[in-house]
């Protein structure tokens, strides 16, 4: 199963404060703003997605068709047939994606501990 772009995306409560921190170990934003209350912030291929009250816990985020320059792929398995993989692992879903659609879609599971796995399909 190829999950694409892997990220982990932060819920803080001080963007900039949150942002300055980063920049110190060497990160620089990517994508995003202050107005739109979050930036995605690269150091080589990894990435950190900060979020200001947007969501209330931390979430690890994979994004399928992309690379870690959010490059599009030119094959990657769409996030439809990784939530019908999980369908019949067992996994429980907390939102799925439109199975009867194509393109961006998205899906939510939880891991036994709690933590949400976003599964976000943006081409």
């Amino acid at each position: 199963m190829k999950l694409g772009a892997f990220s982990v995306s932060l819920s803080v409560k001080d963007l900039k404060a949150s942002k300055a921190f980063y920049e110190k170990l060497g990160f620089r934003v990517f994508a995003g703003d202050f107005e739109k209350n979050y930036f995605i912030m690269k150091n080589g291929d990894s990435l950190i997605g900060l979020f200001q009250g947007m969501f209330e816990n931390n979430i690890l985020t994979f994004n399928p068709g992309w690379d870690a320059s959010a490059n599009k792929l030119d094959e990657f398995d769409d996030v439809r047939e990784i939530q019908k993989n999980l369908k019949e692992e067992g996994v429980s879903f907390e939102s799925e994606a439109d199975e009867n659609t194509s393109g961006p879609g998205s899906f939510v599971v939880l891991d036994p501990d709690g933590n949400a796995i976003l599964v976000d399909q943006h081409v």
